[in-house]
């Protein structure tokens, strides 16, 4: 990846973050570890990989994301502000009476969210639709989805899984969101989903494992699922919490907001990356 776009990205990711933190510290609840994860993905498919036009979000031929662990909204949202599809000023309305912006995504509220998801593994269900009309009607859109490491352990995940290898859909790359951790705790000690590549790979998949947070494998993951003939699973391996030190794997901050210090705490963290960033130009 070249540097310039490769310190673009880290900026993006970085102020996706910040506004996530902004968002859930203003509400004072929500699911803030597993947006905060998230953030690096969002930052390479809104401003890099993903064929969109925010003046067009209804486009036909559009690539879709579709965010299946639908409680990582505010960090989508954050996203699409960034990009242009509504002010970054509505962000301080989540989850606040009469607003465009409810805690888990609403396709009929949100401008630029293809899907509305919360019931977790159904998202994934919609965007393997997406990909079977997608090919069907010769259209060229790309689909994405992220689901969840807790979600997978999800019956209908597997369901899809099999689905989609099944009838061949190679326009369809599923990344997984691999922190380890969901709301009772390790996942492998709730309900152990791993190995998810080998799995995802027996159900007929591509697979591939990287670091969730590294903007070249991600980049280099969505061109590889491109050039694949089958779906493709990426399996990012994330830290709950990333970015704010006292959040980052620990499993009380899945739906947990800050309080006014901890906020406080976040945000100079996420400041002095940013001039680090600067710095760095």
């Amino acid at each position: 990846m070249e540097k310039a776009l490769l310190h673009t990205l880290k900026q993006k990711a970085n102020e996706i973050r910040k506004l996530t933190i902004q968002e859930i510290g203003q509400l004072t609840v929500g699911h803030i570890g597993g947006t905060c994860d998230l953030c690096e993905l969002l930052s390479v498919l809104y401003f890099h990989a993903m064929r969109i036009d925010p003046a067009q979000p209804d486009l036909r031929e559009r690539d879709r994301f579709v965010l299946s662990k639908g409680h990582g909204g505010p960090a989508l949202y954050a996203t699409l502000a960034l990009r242009g599809y509504f002010p970054l000023e509505e962000l301080n309305t989540l989850n606040q009476p009469g607003t465009n912006l409810p805690s888990h995504c609403d396709m009929n509220r949100t401008r630029g969210i293809d899907m509305t998801t919360g019931s977790l593994g159904q998202g994934f269900s919609c965007a393997v639709g997406m990909a079977v009309a997608a090919q069907r009607d010769g259209l060229p859109s790309y689909i994405y989805t992220c689901i969840g490491d807790g979600e997978s352990q999800e019956g209908q995940v597997w369901e899809a899984a099999m689905f989609v290898a099944h009838y061949g859909l190679n326009n369809l790359c599923a990344f997984v969101d691999f922190n380890g951790l969901q709301i009772d705790g390790a996942v492998t000690e709730v309900m152990n989903p791993t190995p998810l590549d080998t799995k995802f790979a027996a159900f007929g998949w591509n697979t591939l494992v990287i670091d969730g947070h590294d903007f070249d494998q991600i980049a280099s993951a969505v061109e590889a699922a491109k050039r694949s003939a089958k779906p493709t699973a990426v399996i990012c391996k994330t830290t709950k919490g990333k970015g704010v030190s006292y959040m980052e794997n620990v499993c009380a901050w899945h739906g947990s907001a800050p309080k006014t210090e901890q906020y406080e705490q976040g945000m100079r963290e996420l400041e002095e990356a940013e001039k680090a960033l600067l710095a760095n130009v």
